[in-house]
């Protein structure tokens, strides 16, 4: 771990170089945007069995292979990578890569749009607004230090 990295989470090895040990406020609500996205997602996948508009085995009305469902897997771990990488990556870096990873998230789900139940849209309308908020906190950020 770079000692940037031990000093914005505020491990220990920060605190032996002789920084002030404290995780930046605006990584506590990146990596929260991130977990909201993320269940904001879920919600959408778990509304979408239970209302009926999927059909298990297919993809809009494809059947599905093991590399679709790869695809589906990676495609979902990049909120999960996103809240780590929030708490752990150097404060300019991060920022760059929250404003692209979270362009690159309204892009690909403007394209699935729109979606047949009215709750998968309304859900994917205030994903965009957390990802506006991830980008808007990602470039108005003035680390700590």
């Amino acid at each position: 771990m770079s000692a940037e990295t031990a000093e914005a989470v505020g491990t220990a090895a920060g605190a032996a170089a002789g920084t002030v040990v404290g995780m930046d406020p605006v990584r506590i609500v990146l990596a929260g945007a991130w977990i909201s996205l993320m269940l904001i997602y879920l919600l959408g996948d778990v509304l979408r069995i239970f209302s009926g508009d999927a059909t298990l085995g297919r993809i809009d009305g494809t059947a599905t292979t093991s590399g679709m469902w790869l695809a589906a897997a990676l495609i979902m771990l990049v909120p999960i990578a996103m809240i780590l990488v929030s708490l752990l990556t150097p404060a300019e870096p991060l920022r760059w890569t929250t404003v692209v990873v979270s362009a690159a998230l309204v892009v690909f789900n403007l394209f699935g749009m729109p979606y047949p139940g009215l709750y998968d849209n309304v859900l994917l309308i205030v994903s965009f607004g957390v990802n506006g908020l991830l980008i808007w906190q990602a470039l108005a950020w003035r680390p700590l230090g």
